[in-house]
């Protein structure tokens, strides 16, 4: 199960800092990912983060703005955001991977579960 939080409302140039806490069977999760949907637009990746080894991998949109880390004592993956925009808006989704692996976990479908999103508002 994967718990999102810390979502909000900000305005252009602030920072938001997302976490997602895993819970239950967490020894098969490969990649841990976050993942955003704007109202009429499909889901789309944000940045994911290998769960063993920590590697970071980021959509252009976000690069340098956003980063992914995690706490495997916590079993919690965090999104700091950085410089929002308000093309940033959408709701927030952290997903997990026990099939995929790394830089090219990027699609929707690689990803087996789920949090319940969290909402991100950028006021301009």
């Amino acid at each position: 199960q994967l718990q999102a939080s810390g979502g909000g409302l900000v305005p252009a140039g602030g920072s938001l800092r997302l976490s997602c806490a895993a819970s239950g069977h967490t020894f098969n999760i490969y990649t841990m990912g976050w993942f955003r949907q704007a109202p009429g637009k499909e889901r789309e990746f944000v940045a994911g983060i290998t769960w063993s080894g920590g590697s970071t991998y980021y959509a252009d949109a976000v690069k340098g703005r956003f980063t992914i880390s995690r706490d495997n004592a916590k079993n919690t993956v965090y999104l700091q955001m950085n410089s929002l925009k308000p093309e940033d808006t959408a709701v927030y989704y952290c997903a997990a991977s026990t099939t995929c692996v790394g830089y090219g976990c990027r699609i929707s479908y690689q990803y087996d579960r789920w949090g319940q999103g969290t909402q991100v508002t950028v006021s301009s």
